[in-house]
């Protein structure tokens, strides 16, 4: 213990300074640990809003990158489609040759390859962005995933209400596609409609 006015060493049970007679000794030992102890009480710093929100927000595809995807899978969809309904279409011609005409048997053949055509392509998209893969096959090459609005992988229901959604988007004159140039989440009409996101991978 020291005095706080001449710094005579005291002892520990001493009231006043003998040198100067200072009443109320100072310990040099407690002004020392209160000086430890006040950055120990500082806040530790905190990561800032923004990096914490960079870090979480994704990808979302733009209006091109959707376009370039939309293409892909109308090649592939096509040569899918014409793999499928060719051999249904002789089989259709080779079981009608006994009892209608060339003109019949070729109507029935044009039916019968736009309701496969459908079917192909139907099922192109649904059973793709329902499964594991999150996408059709050329979403898939371009590193584009369908999400629900949570980020979560979404259902045959949903995939279902985004295809068919896209009826909508097609009626409105081509609005429907072109808000995902626009909206804050690059969603269509029918990404809305089904309450889906296009995210990059």
């Amino acid at each position: 213990m020291f005095c706080s006015r001449c710094g005579q060493s005291l002892s520990d049970v001493a009231n006043f300074c003998p040198a100067c007679g200072e009443a109320r000794p100072v310990l040099a030992e407690v002004a020392a640990a209160s000086s430890l102890v006040e950055p120990a009480l500082a806040p530790a710093a905190q990561p800032s809003p923004a990096s914490v929100v960079s870090a979480d927000t994704p990808r979302y595809a733009g209006f091109w990158f959707r376009v370039l995807a939309a293409l892909i899978d109308g090649i592939l969809c096509q040569i899918a489609s014409f793999l499928v309904a060719l051999p249904m279409g002789f089989i259709l011609g080779v079981s009608m040759a006994a009892v209608a005409d060339s003109e019949t048997i070729e109507a029935m053949g044009g039916l019968l390859g736009a309701v496969l055509g459908m079917l192909v392509q139907w099922l192109w998209f649904t059973l793709a962005e329902s499964s594991a893969w999150q996408g059709s096959l050329g979403k898939k090459l371009l590193g584009i995933k369908v999400t629900d609005e949570q980020g979560q992988r979404i259902g045959f229901g949903r995939a279902n209400a985004r295809y068919w959604g896209k009826i909508v988007s097609t009626i409105t004159l081509g609005i429907g596609f072109l808000m995902v140039a626009f909206t804050q989440r690059k969603q269509g009409l029918h990404d809305i409609i089904a309450g889906t996101l296009l995210v990059r991978a």
